[in-house]
């Protein structure tokens, strides 16, 4: 009967570690500044479509002539494919707008809320935002 128990105790702890990673996933404002809304503009240079969460990398050109690359969280998969998005929609190169919040520690980090393109267009992202400003606008 100890034995039993122990293989039944040693398997609900696996599991408790298994689920550990979906138990620690962050909110927004753990990591994004909600009240300072933020416009990157500059070119795609690759679109990462995992879960929980899409990765959009930008380069932004500095007005000194430096560029930055950014990592701007979006949301999930099946989230951008409701909005209208597919895995063709951002191909390298591409000039856009991305509407949204930077990361609180300063890095070049943001989460963003939607993408507009050069021909007026816009696509929302399906951020985990749920505050007041909409990225350069007053609520």
């Amino acid at each position: 009967m100890n034995r039993k128990l122990m293989r039944i105790l040693a398997t609900a702890g696996l599991l408790v570690a298994a689920a550990f990673p979906v138990l620690a996933h962050h909110s927004f404002s753990a990591e994004f500044d909600g009240s300072k809304p933020i416009k990157l503009e500059g070119k795609v240079v690759k679109m990462e479509w995992s879960n929980p969460h899409t990765w959009l990398f930008m380069d932004i050109e500095k007005p000194d002539g430096t560029t930055e690359r950014w990592a701007v969280e979006g949301g999930a998969p099946g989230v951008l494919l409701r909005n209208g998005w597919n895995r063709n929609t951002l191909p390298a190169g591409t000039r856009i707008i991305v509407n949204g919040f930077p990361a609180k520690d300063g890095s070049l980090r943001a989460n963003s809320r939607s993408i507009e393109f050069p021909d007026g267009r816009k696509l929302e992202t399906g951020s985990s935002y749920t505050g007041g400003k909409e990225a350069g606008k007053e609520k």
